[in-house]
């Protein structure tokens, strides 16, 4: 009777021993952890090819009145914000002694006619320009169509010579003087377009390059430069001469670019796919290197779409102790089997894809 109750104790012990082993199998399946895949977001990236510029707007035409000789204002014709002609008289400065030395020097001049010679006529018909260029030089006059922007002046005035008293503009057009740098000059042509932000308004403003001088300069800083010059047809009654902007000359039209981390990217008989993260969708797609981390899609995606994982980043320190063993096997040659020397990242078969020449992202 004591053999059997040990027997079934033996037996129970032996079924517990199998229901805890199984257990802590299930416990074990239960809980081992799941390696998610990661999702990547197919991007689109702006390649430009741009010269950046900055400085002020200047109008098209902009005269200083400014007396040419000392005397009394007598007369003021216009008044700040008034459109004038070419040759419009702005302002007239006392010119009676002036108008007085003109006539009598005529009189003169038709004596000499009657009674003297040649040459004496001949050299007071030179001396008469004189005398007229002194009754010219009392007044300021308009030297092209346009607004007075600006006018300190009133009548009983006593101006010197040169004197400042305001400011002729012509604002049909503005234009702009930026520098660029020497290495960048070969890539300028007439007619480029120019996007210039101000800070005074909100949208992006058109101009154009019109031209530049033969002959570069040194600036204070010792770099070598070329002062092009900027113009702009249409702009808004916001913009004003000496408002400051910045901006870029377009040497390219912009190039939209679809790019995706490489390790988005699977290969199967040398060709590349990817895997729709929302449907699990496999698709094949062209892709060329883009920098060391991503690709460049050519065919196959529009940007936007999130894939699933394909590959993995070899962790820190696996590339360099991969890299070892393969220099030991092949006797210290490091090259890959395509020849360019490099490592591979994201699966490709073959050594990866060609490179890219002349697109970096931005």
């Amino acid at each position: 009777m004591i053999k059997k109750s040990v027997k079934i104790v033996l037996i129970l012990c032996a079924v517990l021993i199998v229901l805890s082993g199984i257990l802590v199998g299930f416990r074990v399946i239960l809980h081992k952890p799941t390696e998610e895949k990661e999702i990547y977001t197919v991007k689109v990236e702006t390649y430009e090819n741009i010269i950046e510029i900055s400085g002020t707007v200047s109008a098209a035409q902009q005269q200083t009145l400014q007396a040419l000789s000392a005397g009394t204002v007598v007369a003021v014709n216009v008044k700040a914000g008034d459109s004038v002609k070419k040759g419009d008289v702005i302002l007239q400065l006392d010119n009676t002694t002036e108008l007085y030395n003109l006539a009598k020097h005529d009189y003169d001049m038709a004596t000499t006619r009657i009674s003297g010679s040649s040459r004496e006529l001949q050299l007071k018909e030179t001396q008469r320009l004189s005398l007229v260029q002194k009754v010219e030089d009392r007044k300021v006059t308009a030297t092209f169509d346009g607004i007075i922007a600006d006018l300190d002046v009133a009548v009983g005035d006593s101006l010197e010579a040169k004197d400042s008293v305001g400011t002729l503009v012509n604002i049909d057009y503005l234009v702009a003087e930026v520098e660029v740098a020497e290495t960048d000059v070969s890539k300028l042509q007439k007619g480029q377009e120019v996007d210039l932000q101000f800070s005074a308004y909100p949208d992006v403003i058109k101009g154009y390059v019109e031209s530049w001088p033969a002959i570069g300069e040194i600036t204070s800083r010792g770099a070598t430069v070329v002062k092009v010059k900027i113009r702009i047809d249409k702009y808004p009654s916001a913009i004003l001469p000496n408002f400051s902007f910045t901006g870029k000359i377009q040497i390219e039209a912009p190039v939209d670019n679809i790019i995706v981390e490489r390790n988005a990217v699977g290969y199967e008989n040398k060709k590349a796919f990817v895997v729709l993260a929302k449907n699990e969708e496999r698709k094949e797609v062209k892709i060329i290197p883009y920098g060391r981390d991503y690709v460049k899609i050519l065919e196959g995606l529009e940007g936007g779409e999130r894939l699933l994982q394909q590959s993995k980043s070899p962790k820190s320190g696996e590339k360099q102790q991969r890299n070892n063993s393969n220099s030991q096997k092949n006797n210290g040659n490091t090259s890959n089997r395509n020849g360019n020397g490099n490592g591979q990242s994201g699966g490709m078969p073959g050594g990866g894809m060609p490179g890219v020449g002349g697109m970096l992202p931005m």
